[in-house]
């Protein structure tokens, strides 16, 4: 079919497919999971994934008409945006055949939620900090250590997890990257509660969890430049999106700000039509590195830049609705609260805007790197923060 068609069957199909807000289904799993296997058995789950591999294989005007429909709706895929977003691409860039075959298939369909294993108490944006340890044994690594900050753990079926597999080494040579069966006995999920007493992360821990070799993805002890390919895919996800569902009622739009302030007010109009410059802006420059992505050009460090926007995009979108509603606007309760709230972590989920700011110069730009203390320093006589 041509585009307009296919326009058309995603509209019809978004229509009578996409759970209303009463949607009777208790359980936000198996509503969750049940959306993801209709939506990719109607063929929009993976649109450009290689269709050898379970996707659509289709091209990113599809996936782009397919964007442009679902932006009405909020789309009950949430927990599958880590895997569509980060550990699927991975797997897809990065794993073996056999790994493809047997991961990426269930992911598109929903049949296996997936979480990322990367940050530490003693490894946030220095993620090469990673101190938990894997131990090859024959055919096997024993794996032992403790992963923060982790969403979606407590739903997940698998994790990509980065695990120190030699201290000899200086810390960036020394990482091996797994997929890691998350209802192994020895792995513990506990949530971590913020001050609202919501419990949106959790803290992960591994005591002698197995991991056959074959879950390997990539080279013994080349595990950080597949950590560097997550976290692209990461970045890019994040700026885009990725798995987050439409933007059907978002309290923060410029459309729902609009109707709770006097638009007649200069300031006012001049504060909304910056939202509306930023975040056309974004949407484009999130477009290109898509288009360029799939003409092969990985956009590299660019993607960092995309993230980075849409944090300060966040944080301003935050600061103008408290600004124009006023303190009630941050009291449980208001739609417009959860959006407050939630805010400041894009500015540290996938790299702080500090660490994005040192990439884009460093990377992009060409500005001259920070000193490094700690380069050629064996991980063994590092001092790093101790393992909670």
């Amino acid at each position: 079919m041509n585009l307009d068609e296919y326009r058309r069957a995603a509209r019809a199909w978004l229509q009578d497919n996409v759970p209303s807000d009463d949607y009777p289904e208790a359980d936000p799993v198996s509503r969750a999971k049940s959306f993801m296997a209709g939506l990719y058995d109607a063929g929009y789950s993976g649109i450009t994934w290689p269709r050898q591999w379970g996707g659509q294989g289709l091209t990113q005007a599809e996936e782009r008409a397919f964007a442009d429909e679902a932006r009405h709706y909020t789309l009950p895929t949430y927990l599958f945006s880590i895997g569509l977003g980060m550990t699927g691409p991975t797997i897809v860039d990065r794993g073996t055949d056999a790994q493809r075959e047997r991961f990426v298939r269930p992911l598109l369909r929903g049949e296996e939620i997936w979480c990322q294993l990367f940050s530490e108490p003693g490894a946030g944006s220095d993620v090469a900090a990673t101190q938990t340890r894997a131990v090859r044994d024959g055919d096997h690594w024993i794996v032992n250590g403790q992963k923060v900050w982790t969403s979606v753990a407590h739903h997940a079926d698998w994790g990509l997890l980065l695990a120190r597999t030699d201290v000899e080494v200086p810390k960036h040579k020394g990482l091996t990257m797994f997929v890691v069966d998350m209802h192994h006995p020895g792995v513990t999920v506990r949530p971590l509660k913020d001050m609202s007493g919501r419990a949106n992360f959790n803290e992960v821990f591994f005591d002698d969890v197995t991991i056959p070799d074959e879950h390997r993805v990539g080279d013994v002890d080349d595990g950080w430049s597949v950590a560097v390919t997550t976290l692209l895919h990461e970045r890019l996800s994040i700026s885009a999106g990725v798995g987050m569902g439409g933007q059907k009622d978002d309290p923060a739009s410029l459309e729902a700000l609009r109707t709770m302030v006097d638009t007649g007010d200069p300031y006012v109009r001049d504060q909304l039509v910056e939202l509306h410059i930023r975040t056309r802006a974004l949407a484009l420059f999130n477009q290109r590195l898509a288009q360029e992505t799939r003409a092969g050009v990985f956009p590299g460090a660019r993607g960092s830049a995309a993230k980075l926007l849409l944090a300060e995009l966040t944080l301003f979108r935050a600061d103008l609705a408290t600004q124009l509603v006023g303190p009630e606007a941050v009291v449980g309760g208001h739609p417009l609260a959860g959006v407050i709230a939630s805010a400041p972590g894009l500015a540290l989920g996938g790299g702080t805007n500090e660490i994005m700011r040192n990439i884009v110069g460093d990377r992009v730009l060409g500005l001259p790197p920070e000193p490094r203390m700690d380069k050629n320093v064996p991980f063994k006589d590092l001092k790093v923060g101790t393992q909670a």
